[in-house]
């Protein structure tokens, strides 16, 4: 049983954290952290956390922890993944991994160092609709993919997260927040990477110092066009389209846990129509880093994912700065 710390606990621990530490069969949160000390104290009693800390310093001085799931601000992501390395703790860091592409190397370069467990919590690479999508792409069931798309918008506005409208916080608007989550899913369900890509953005007057929505394409490797379209201006949807040159993968909402989805594809061997679940990713998550911590095999998601990540995010916003194409930084 790997004993986690939770790093600035709020409304996605409560939200998803907790319910994926419950169903978890190898994982257990024992600790939790925030700034407001009597909240935390409160939260461990709800949740029946066994320590409650004012600072990640002083959960990451707790005996009893052995990793720390980070879920702070992402400006802050750099000093708590740091300060958790420097404690000898190894760490899940909450999407996206950093303000920027030298910050997430600074993580990955201090864990190697260390010799600690750093991964970033990409929870869709464990739901089962994109690891069915990646097998079906793997084995050539409908030939070589030309065009992905994953388009993801949520109502901001009406985010708890002030903060997001803060670039100063959250380091960018819902390419950054969300688009990190379409730009991960593409490069996991084509195991494929991107070698350049381009952006363009629109705000408005409730923007603040990020942008309101923006339309991205992405270049792979083996030839695939990407494209997503993300906003903090409309109602929650997620889609994935997939065309091949010997079928094709649709799927509504193919980015939630919340509901069963229907995944339809379209293959050399004629249609079929799979319903599946992802509600147990973040347990699968948790469970997928612990076996990491216990038996060194491959996590999902390590650290130099996120570095990848945070590398296409700035490109993406060096792109609809200069309004041209950037190739990917290596």
């Amino acid at each position: 049983m790997i004993r986690y710390g939770i790093a600035g606990f709020g409304l996605h621990a409560i939200k998803r954290l907790m319910p994926g530490f419950a169903g978890a069969s190898n994982s257990r949160a024992v600790a939790l952290s925030r700034r407001n000390f009597a909240q935390a104290q409160a939260d461990a009693a709800q949740y029946s956390i066994a320590h409650a800390f004012a600072s990640t310093r002083e959960l990451c001085e707790c005996s009893e922890v052995d990793a720390v799931f980070v879920t702070s601000p992402n400006a802050i992501h750099l000093f708590d993944v740091l300060t958790c390395i420097e404690h000898g703790k190894h760490v899940l860091c909450e999407k996206p991994m950093a303000m920027n592409a030298s910050e997430a190397e600074q993580m990955v370069a201090a864990a190697a160092k260390r010799g600690v467990v750093l991964g970033v919590a990409q929870c869709f690479r464990f739901c089962n609709t994109l690891g069915r999508i990646r097998e079906c792409i793997r084995r050539g069931d409908i030939g070589q993919v030309v065009a992905i798309r994953v388009d993801f918008s949520f109502p901001g506005l009406k985010s708890v997260r002030r903060w997001l409208h803060d670039s100063t916080v959250a380091g960018g608007g819902p390419i950054a927040d969300i688009g990190v989550h379409c730009i991960d899913a593409m490069r996991f369900m084509l195991g494929d990477e991107v070698v350049s890509c381009s952006a363009m953005t629109e705000s408005d007057e409730y923007s603040g110092s990020v942008e309101a929505a923006a339309s991205l394409s992405l270049r792979f490797t083996k030839g695939a066009l990407g494209s997503s379209f993300v906003s903090f201006r409309a109602p929650y949807y997620t889609v994935i389209q997939i065309t091949a040159t010997e079928g094709s993968i649709v799927v509504q909402d193919g980015l939630t846990v919340d509901y069963p989805v229907t995944v339809e594809f379209k293959t050399r061997d004629g249609a079929l129509r799979e319903a599946m679940s992802n509600a147990d990713a973040y347990a699968r998550q948790v469970d997928a880093f612990s076996a990491t911590i216990e038996t060194g095999a491959p996590f999902a998601a390590p650290g130099e994912d996120g570095l990848r990540n945070q590398r296409i995010l700035d490109a993406l916003y060096c792109s609809a700065r200069n309004r041209q194409e950037v190739a990917i930084s290596r």
